[in-house]
């Protein structure tokens, strides 16, 4: 499984203007409602910001993993937010967030869900990669810098 299988350039934003977590999450989600890849817009942020209820998807080194899955969906898809100003996610860390990946599931793939959280959770812990996506101008430098490092 690669990340470009459930992100693509257009779902990535790179100067996310959200001021706060739910405010990000909303402005993810809004790109692919935009996109027509999400209809159930306020059912899909309320599962979101439940699983964040759980514990803070801020994984720390100023990355964040928001997800959920609904049964509004029928493939697994991926928004990508760069904030350079940085957003309050409670993480791990305490730090704030500047690479926000929500991810998005239909409720019966749980084993697909894991493995793409877990494909980019590896993917961004390269300090190096975590600094070039901060630094990109455009979505697709983002989608080579990803592609590159995606093997």
């Amino acid at each position: 499984m690669k990340i470009m299988d459930f992100l693509d350039q257009d779902s990535i934003i790179v100067d996310l203007k959200a001021y706060d977590k739910k405010s990000a999450i909303i402005e993810l989600v809004e790109v692919l409602k935009n996109r027509k890849k999400v209809k159930k817009v306020d059912e899909v942020i309320g599962v979101v910001l439940e699983r964040e209820k759980l514990g803070s998807t801020g994984i720390g080194q100023g990355v964040a993993i928001p997800h959920g899955k609904t049964d509004a969906l029928q493939e697994q898809i991926g928004v990508l937010g760069i904030s350079q100003k940085g957003i309050e996610f409670n993480s791990l860390d305490g730090e704030p967030v500047h690479i926000i990946f929500l991810l998005l599931g239909p409720v019966d793939v749980m084993g697909e869900h894991l493995k793409a959280l877990s494909r980019i959770s590896r993917l961004f812990k390269d300090k190096f990669l975590r600094q070039a996506i901060r630094n990109a101008v455009t979505a697709e430098e983002i989608v080579k810098i990803i592609q590159q490092e995606d093997d």
